[in-house]
């Protein structure tokens, strides 16, 4: 039975796609991540150190958390088992437990249990972990795509150390890429590929920071290439040159006719394209990637950037976010960080609200592209937004401002009689439209101050003339009163 499951497993690692298979042995091989697997970094020094605590690696899918993990299985003593939580139940992880307090009594060794997925768990089965991972019959690592402090338990994740994974460079997918293509025991280094500089190049470009797709997209390419040799009845001169017309040789490519000799597989742009297909654009439309982008795109229009907006707005729409939404964070935008120093983006806002809702995607992006360039191009002013939130504090933190009496409703009988009205001055009917003692409030108050930015600069001066005027018929009135 045991040379049967050796030659099992062995059937298995065979068949293993190429992400599986050049998945890294050592810490050194590790791509990426040397914020926290750097030389001296915390991690790092964790693992080398066999001084593991719990762990949440947090990160987009291809960004070495699983390769992580069983690279931090084969360092230390610990006994290793990892568990999905997409298909695994509470009685795998108690069983799992059981066997770690078994063999922590028996031989004083620890077990690391590596649950991909987490985030999968809901929280009575997350509570399970909860106490062993505190006494620390087990050492848990757990891998999430989702942001662990909204879908892990607060009492577990504060027992672990959270490190956040980021998508590889372009530079390190390239990297692992030639990595595969040389190694002849894990990767394709038996197979007699030519692969191009810009083919590598599109794959770690269009993978987006995923080594597992860009690993899988070169598999594929290669494996599925099939070599278009000349014909038998072709003389040679014209096969080369026919191959020559269709390789470019930029890259150093061998001709058509070389290939047909040799037998040589040539991984080029073309076949990159073909293998990999369209990007794969990373985007949540309810978790971090959502929030993220819709945090980015409201703060590039906000710090007048129009490229940047108009890029997040594009990755959202080709993600395949609701258009509506984007419309809605203009026209908030249009009022909160535009305000009064340009009252016409507030019409523009609402004209792409409109006309969002009524012809809808892929037409509406035309809209909304305008409507962010507007907003990001317009000056900014949140005063307006200041005055309403300092406002709103005070009627809810602070004594109720009652109506003053000369501003109450005089449209009813006995309205005359209990004062209301009395004494109010008729704006129109002063000079300016403006009536100097006229007290609107009944206290004290600034809430709005106008910034010098755009329009605003203008309704600064009219506030001026304002309070100058009220100031002057205050100092006549205290004359008239000396007198």
């Amino acid at each position: 039975m045991d040379l049967f499951r050796e030659h099992e497993n062995a059937a298995v690692a065979a068949n293993a796609p190429l992400a599986v298979r050049m998945r890294p042995q050592t810490l050194d091989e590790v791509a990426g991540q040397e914020h926290f697997l750097g030389p001296g970094k915390m991690l790092r020094r964790m693992i080398e150190a066999d001084r593991l605590s719990s762990l949440v690696f947090w990160g987009p899918p291809g960004t070495g958390k699983t390769t992580l993990a069983h690279v931090i299985a084969g360092q230390g003593d610990a006994a290793f088992h990892t568990l999905n939580a997409a298909s695994a139940s509470v009685k795998d992880v108690r069983a799992v437990i059981e066997k770690a307090r078994t063999l922590l009594a028996g031989e004083g060794r620890r077990t690391v249990l590596f649950i991909d997925e987490l985030h999968r768990f809901n929280r009575a089965q997350q509570d399970v972990l909860l106490n062993d991972v505190e006494n620390g019959v087990i050492i848990l690592i757990g891998a999430t795509t989702e942001n662990p402090y909204f879908a892990i338990n607060t009492p577990l994740l504060s027992r672990s150390t959270v490190f956040q994974f980021e998508p590889l460079t372009e530079e390190q997918i390239v990297a692992l890429l030639q990595r595969a293509l040389s190694d002849e025991d894990r990767g394709l280094g038996n197979l007699p590929v030519r692969a191009t500089d810009e083919a590598l190049q599109h794959l770690a470009t269009v993978s987006d920071g995923d080594a597992r797709r860009a690993l899988t997209a070169l598999e594929v390419g290669i494996r599925s290439q099939r070599f278009r040799a000349a014909p038998p009845s072709e003389p040679p001169a014209q096969a080369a040159r026919r191959g020559e017309a269709e390789s470019g040789d930029a890259n150093g490519a061998a001709s058509a006719s070389e290939r047909g000799r040799c037998g040589a597989i040539l991984f080029d742009l073309a076949a990159a394209q073909e293998s990999i297909q369209a990007k794969a654009i990373q985007y949540d439309g309810t978790g971090d990637e959502h929030y993220d982008a819709v945090s980015a795109f409201i703060k590039s229009m906000r710090g007048s950037d129009p490229d940047a907006a108009v890029y997040w707005l594009a990755r959202m729409l080709a993600a395949g976010e609701d258009p509506r939404f984007l419309a809605r964070r203009i026209a908030i935008l249009a009022s909160e960080d535009i305000g009064n120093a340009d009252p016409r983006a507030l019409s523009v806002a609402a004209a792409a609200f409109d006309i969002t809702e009524r012809i809808g995607m892929p037409e509406c992006q035309l809209t909304l592209a305008q409507a962010v360039v507007y907003m990001a191009t317009a000056p900014k002013s949140n005063a307006a937004a200041m005055a309403v939130w300092t406002a709103m504090a005070d009627v809810k933190n602070q004594r109720t401002v009652p109506v003053p009496k000369t501003l109450r409703d005089t449209h009813y009988a006995g309205a005359k009689t209990l004062g209301h009205g009395e004494g109010y001055q008729y704006s129109h009917d002063h000079p300016g439209g403006v009536s100097p003692s006229q007290d609107y409030l009944g206290v004290e108050k600034t809430y709005y101050t106008p910034t010098d930015r755009g329009y605003e600069k203008y309704i600064g001066k009219y506030l001026e003339w304002v309070r100058e005027m009220k100031q002057d018929k205050a100092k006549e009135g205290n004359r008239d009163q000396s007198h």
